[in-house]
């Protein structure tokens, strides 16, 4: 995500400030397929769930939902986090409609069955397109099922046994692609996508998603081509954002020179020293060996990293002044000035390579207080000049609770980020005390499939959000108060 350029030295009025951020209530949508949508003025009725957004009141199936969270706290503003975002969401396909019966039939009881699932493929004729949409029906329901589950490896075997018998079936081309995009897996999203255009030549959703795919594999020419393809097959505001964000990366970039690693790939403007680039590099290798081996998980594919000046990253990443870096899929180092890496620069590059690790490893569900907690704790910060300031909030009752602080933080000034960052590490650096850097991990893992965060709390910390706020400032009072 982002990393603030200040200690987490407070006042009394950034805690006034900090309070006053959180006020905005909101429920959360979970749909059948894992997808969370954080809204507000959310009703239903026999068949729809209805919400509002910033472009008016928007309607999905209730067929789809899973069930509705509804919270007593959120941000104003959406509660994505802002790193490793993906550019555009996945659309909703069925593959094949009209046949519930059969979905019901593959997933009930909480568990799939497989025994069914292989009686309906012995049963497919050929010609008989009944039979292989009965298939298509079944492993469709089953991959999403599991999805929901957390396995996506599980639910990619569905799609591709279900492609052996419908190999040109859109749905199941693209739901497959999708999930191979949440996972990061661009290059492998790009053959189901390379099928898929071959099926439907003039599918805006196609574009889309092969948009995304080059846009995440780092080939920018691709993702504006697909994405331009998009736009004029079908206007959506989404991949018109998405499309100029990467015009304005491509024009930032053209003059840029370019290095690579085992992991890395790195940009870098043409004036400053290539020393300095590959000094980088060499640093977030050694970073990223650490991370692997600390949170037990392998990004899998190369990493961009964009070195700008400072006014380069401004203008291209349009963040808060109090933003330092940006990882929103892409490293965003400003670096002007620099010659080495520098103790500080070093902080900098670990804390946002973490983003990358925790938002691929939860698949992008890690809300903004664990994602921050962990990226600080992995940069090698304390809590040593916060804890004070913590304790005495903790003591008047005024302490945010952790379920406000799940979402976007990049609508608060620079005195409430503060704040929300030293109390995420606070928070992280109680849970790794108390069980190690392996309940970082597991936690993570959970996160991916958990319904909730709090319920991934639960099953791995064995308490909720309150009990972990109160393990958190009994663990200031006897590490720091003296």
């Amino acid at each position: 995500m982002k990393r603030k350029t200040f200690p987490p030295r407070l006042a009394g009025l950034a805690i006034l400030i900090l309070l006053g951020a959180w006020c905005a209530s909101g429920d959360t949508i979970v749909l059948k397929n894992g997808r969370r949508i954080v809204a507000t003025g959310v009703t239903e009725t026999a068949d729809h769930v209805t919400y509002e957004t910033s472009a008016g009141e928007m309607s999905l199936p209730k067929s789809i939902v899973e069930r509705i969270e509804h919270n007593d706290f959120s941000y104003s503003s959406p509660l994505h986090p802002d790193h490793s975002e993906p550019p555009v969401s996945a659309p909703e396909v069925e593959p094949v409609r009209g046949f519930e019966d059969v979905a019901a039939l593959a997933v009930h009881n909480d568990s799939v069955d497989f025994a069914y699932i292989a009686r309906l493929e012995s049963q497919v004729k050929p010609g008989s397109q009944i039979s292989i949409d009965k298939v298509a029906a079944a492993h469709h329901a089953a991959a999403q099922f599991l999805l929901g589950k957390g396995d996506a490896d599980a639910a990619i075997d569905q799609y591709r046994q279900a492609l052996v018998f419908a190999p040109d079936n859109i749905g199941l081309l693209l739901n497959l692609a999708a999930i191979y995009l949440r996972q990061s897996q661009f290059t492998e999203a790009l053959d189901p996508l390379e099928r898929a255009r071959r099926a439907a030549p003039d599918s805006a959703d196609v574009a889309k998603l092969t948009g995304w795919a080059y846009y995440g594999a780092n080939k920018m020419d691709q993702a504006i081509e697909e994405w331009k393809r998009a736009e004029k097959l079908r206007p959506d505001p989404e991949v018109k954002r998405a499309l100029e964000k990467a015009e304005r990366d491509k024009a930032e970039e053209e003059s840029y020179r370019e290095g690579e690693t085992a992991h890395f790939s790195v940009k870098y403007n043409g004036d400053a020293a290539p020393e300095l680039a590959y000094a980088i590099l060499d640093t977030l290798e050694g970073d990223f060996r650490d991370l692997e081996s600390q949170l037990d998980y392998t990004p899998p594919e190369q990493i961009a990293v964009i070195l700008y000046t400072r006014q380069g990253f401004e203008d291209i990443t349009r963040v808060p002044g109090w933003v330092g870096a940006l990882n929103d899929g892409r490293l965003r180092i400003p670096v002007q000035g620099l010659t080495s890496v520098t103790p500080e620069l070093a902080h900098v590059l670990k804390h946002e390579l973490t983003h990358s690790f925790v938002g691929q490893k939860t698949r992008y569900r890690a809300p903004t207080w664990l994602q921050e907690g962990v990226a600080q704790w992995m940069e090698g910060r304390r809590c040593t000049s916060a804890a004070g300031t913590l304790l005495d909030v903790a003591g008047k009752g005024q302490l945010p609770s952790l379920a406000a602080m799940e979402g976007s933080w990049m609508s608060l000034d620079s005195s409430s980020a503060a704040f929300s960052y030293a109390w995420s590490l606070a928070v992280v650096e109680s849970i790794i005390d108390a069980g190690g850097v392996s309940d970082i991990s597991r936690l993570l893992d959970s996160v991916a499939s958990a319904p909730s965060t709090e319920a991934a709390v639960r099953d791995v910390l064995h308490t909720d959000y309150d009990g972990l706020q109160q393990q958190t400032i009994a663990y200031l009072n006897r590490a720091y108060v003296r």
